[in-house]
């Protein structure tokens, strides 16, 4: 099997959404899981949040999504990077899926990761658990500007303090250790 420039389907936080009947340009089923199992897959993960005037994160954007057995988790904007996207495209493509067209997400001008975050199948390895496959994640702390609406398979995007963001409740939603890596980034943001 030879992988081009196929388009890939967006990952939907713990689970993908289903390839689109008839688009030969995506990857089947069969196809995703057999490249999962062999090689790293390449990800950007985004958390959005609004700034005061002195730069200061004042709310955190997390994403409510329903997994397939029903349960609600929360999330980070996240997806895969296409062959031959750069990631900045990458980024933006994510951002405005997850968040709507009117999030206008200020991409940063040198596009440096604040976190890598490399996620393995079997737990113990890192904090970062993807039963799936091994990903790499470059994630980005983004700020956003306009109104978001969720699109995709996103059921609302939650905006909290940071205060509320880093309460053990909310960062026992976030699946995979995400918990982790969003006290970590904010950490460093010094919230």
């Amino acid at each position: 099997m030879s992988i081009d420039t196929a388009e890939l389907p967006e990952p939907e936080g713990p689970e993908d959404r289903p390839t689109p009947p008839g688009n030969p340009g995506w990857l089947s089923d069969d196809e995703l899981r057999f490249v999962r199992g062999r090689l790293p897959v390449v990800y950007v993960e985004a958390v959005p949040v609004r700034l005061d005037g002195l730069g200061q994160v004042t709310e955190v954007g997390l994403l409510l999504r329903s997994t397939p057995e029903g349960v609600m988790t929360r999330t980070l904007v996240s997806g895969r990077v296409r062959f031959g996207e750069p990631l900045r495209e990458a980024l933006f493509r994510h951002l405005e899926n997850d968040l709507g067209p009117m999030a206008f997400p200020q991409m940063p001008a040198e596009l440096v990761p604040a976190q890598i975050a490399e996620y393995f199948p079997m737990p113990g390895i890192s904090h970062y658990v993807d039963e799936r496959q091994h990903a790499v994640s470059l994630v980005y702390v983004v700020p956003v500007t306009g109104t978001c609406s969720p699109r995709q398979d996103a059921l609302e995007v939650s905006w909290m303090s940071p205060e509320e963001a880093l309460s053990p409740q909310v960062l026992d939603e976030l699946p995979g250790g995400r918990g982790v890596l969003l006290r970590q980034l904010l950490s460093a943001l010094g919230c």
